[in-house]
């Protein structure tokens, strides 16, 4: 992985962590944007950690170009700024997660396993603030049109994924298994034409289907 901040110590901090874990690797560092973005466009890099206010170019508009890139790797955004426009902005820009600096290691590291996997990550106060914005009508990326194809089963765990439960906890109230509840979580994501859980809880929120403080079928 590539660790991006304009602070060196910063970025040693995070690299610390990371390479002291044995299926974890940092291969490079950027202080900047451009940096990270040529880095990320040689290959061999499965994620970016993230930082967002950098002089030069910023990580939102490196997330938006290393997003783009073909089979480039998966962005997660670490900042100290928790403002709504930068968590719109980020996930928008193709990030599959979020999580604020003044997060615990182990929360980071388990971020960064859950990113690097293919999923996508908020953290709690991150989808907090989503909701609220949600509920004063903010607009989210993404489009329901596909949700009309769901079967119940797959419209009833993406309830439960928009209620910011896991695979095992989901498979614990269907009373089916993980790969099971996998599965649909999988057929969900490619009818709905999303990337990971992050957007399909956006998408749950925009388009209505869930509505703060409640769950509700629309």
């Amino acid at each position: 992985m590539i660790v991006v901040d304009d602070q060196a110590v910063v970025r040693a901090g995070f690299a610390a962590i990371v390479d002291a874990e044995p299926d974890l690797t940092v291969v490079a560092e950027a202080g900047d944007g451009a940096t990270a973005v040529s880095l990320a466009s040689a290959g061999d890099v499965d994620l970016v950690l993230m930082d967002i206010r950098m002089p030069g170019m910023d990580g939102l508009t490196a997330t938006r170009l290393i997003s783009a890139l073909e089979a480039g790797p998966r962005v997660l955004v670490l900042t100290t700024f928790d403002l709504d426009e930068y968590v719109y902005e980020a996930l928008r820009a193709g990030a599959s997660g979020f999580l604020l600096k003044d997060a615990q290691p182990e929360e980071l590291l388990s971020a960064i396993r859950v990113v690097a996997s293919g999923d996508g990550i908020l953290a709690p106060a991150v989808t907090r603030r989503l909701i609220d914005a949600f509920a004063r009508g903010a607009p989210a990326p993404g489009s329901a049109a596909g949700l009309g194809q769901l079967t119940l089963r797959e419209r009833e765990v993406l309830l439960k994924i928009a209620a910011g439960l896991t695979n095992a906890e989901i498979g614990a109230e269907l009373g089916v298994t993980t790969g099971t509840v996998k599965s649909h979580v999988n057929a969900m994501l490619s009818k709905l034409g999303l990337r990971d859980r992050v957007q399909a809880t956006i998408l749950a929120y925009e388009s209505g289907l869930v509505l703060p403080g409640a769950l509700r079928q629309s």
